[in-house]
């Protein structure tokens, strides 16, 4: 497998989680001031096939609802290649179409590239600013991202750093950066005003309070899995692994069907 592909696993912490209570605390929270209707979802990611492994099925789920869903993929995957005869320039234009038709076949709006370079991303000032101005120019209520505090899942997997450099980030541009408005003021000159995100949900996260169930999404999941092929065969000893870290994560969060996907969820103030 791709060395992407553990992250999933991160979704199984060792430390006991009461999901149980916490989804009753997250569905008692007041929603009095809630925009009502269809949300608008942002998923910022740092490669090419990060939301598949992570977030597909949650995301799958919102679209049938009725959510809007954007993709924003920090970088193109350029690193992503044994193949000595691969240039970074091919494997782009590559990862891009992969990424393009997993989105399609999860009813994925748009798909946004950064195109900053792969394995090399720092959660840096000139990273926060470009992510408030997607923030700000996209307006999500909702923001999907990795989990910054997550350097590895077992004795077998240590987190990319892309991950964990693409959460901070995107935690930094969320709040206060895209809501305040004497933050990055030249983005004002561009015509973005301030943005509040309402929402938040850190995917593959080390410790997830919540969970969604995707039960009637995981085929469609593995579908979208398949649009990597640069990346992952996804046979039948690979279908079974999903299966069983989704099946996995369901039993940790009591309540939902057969599958499920874990996060740790955030309701901004």
């Amino acid at each position: 497998m791709n060395d992407t592909d553990r992250e999933s696993e991160q979704s199984r912490p060792s430390a006991a989680v009461d999901a149980e209570a916490v989804q009753v605390a997250i569905d008692a929270r007041d929603t009095s001031d809630d925009p009502t209707g269809p949300r608008k979802i942002a998923v910022i990611m740092a490669h090419p096939d990060d939301a598949e492994f992570i977030c597909a099925g949650a995301v799958a789920t919102w679209v049938k609802q009725g959510d809007e869903v954007i993709y924003v993929l920090l970088t193109s995957g350029d690193k992503g290649s044994d193949d000595p005869d691969m240039t970074p320039e091919r494997l782009v234009a590559t990862r891009e179409a992969e990424q393009r038709d997993a989105a399609r076949i999860l009813g994925v709006k748009d798909v946004v590239f950064l195109k900053y370079p792969d394995a090399y991303l720092e959660p840096n000032l000139e990273l926060r600013k470009a992510l408030v101005r997607v923030i700000r120019r996209l307006t999500p209520d909702v923001v999907v991202c990795q989990d910054p505090t997550v350097r590895w899942a077992d004795q077998s997997y240590i987190n990319h750093p892309d991950h964990r450099a693409a959460g901070e980030a995107t935690l930094a541009a969320i709040f206060p950066s895209a809501r305040d408005r004497l933050t990055f003021p030249e983005l004002l000159l561009e015509g973005l005003e301030p943005h509040r995100v309402r929402e938040v949900y850190l995917a593959g996260a080390l410790e997830p309070d919540m969970a969604i169930d995707i039960t009637a999404e995981m085929d469609t999941k593995l579908d979208s899995l398949r649009a990597h092929a640069s990346q992952v065969t996804v046979d039948d000893e690979f279908t079974e692994t999903i299966r069983t870290w989704a099946r996995e994560t369901a039993e940790k969060h009591p309540g939902h069907g057969e599958y499920a996907e874990s996060f740790r969820y955030f309701k901004l103030d």
